[in-house]
């Protein structure tokens, strides 16, 4: 996706929102991510992502895009990079996670707005709000009181 002035901030909204999904996939051992990935076992990986996804969006919000890679060397830890699609209410986002030995990444590839606005920085504010929507929210149980 070619850079705009609000690309980053997106981003940043993106990796924030995935920041939960991340960590759930980062559980799962890196050499079989590669090895789904080495034997292209899509159905496996898009089974993974929607797990992940579950536990923290609604259902069809987060989902394996069209693949994967990695990057696995003998001088440095391995990388995946999956592709994603997001699809809150009125926005589809297409991006690219990168989930490495201590941290994870998010690169946007592309991002519609159903309805988009004139105001760039309205598209960004309805984006955080679509993704904020679009999560689970659980709310603090009221504790009993034991007598």
């Amino acid at each position: 996706m070619r850079k705009t002035a609000h690309s980053d901030e997106r981003e940043k909204i993106v990796a924030e929102a995935l920041s939960p999904v991340a960590t759930e996939l980062r559980l799962i051992d890196a050499a079989d991510l590669v090895s789904l990935l080495r034997y292209e076992r899509w159905g496996n990986i898009s089974d993974l992502v929607t797990s992940a996804a579950e536990l923290y969006f609604l259902p069809g919000t987060v989902r394996l895009g069209a693949g994967g890679e990695y990057r696995l060397d003998w001088d440095r830890k391995p990388e995946i990079m999956l592709d994603l699609e997001l699809k809150p209410d009125g926005v589809t986002i297409y991006a690219k996670l990168s989930l490495a030995d201590v941290q994870a990444g998010v690169e946007i590839d592309h991002i519609t707005f159903h309805s988009p606005s004139t105001d760039a920085d309205s598209d960004t504010a309805f984006l955080a709000q679509s993704l904020s929507n679009a999560r689970f929210v659980v709310e603090a149980r009221p504790q009993r009181r034991s007598y």
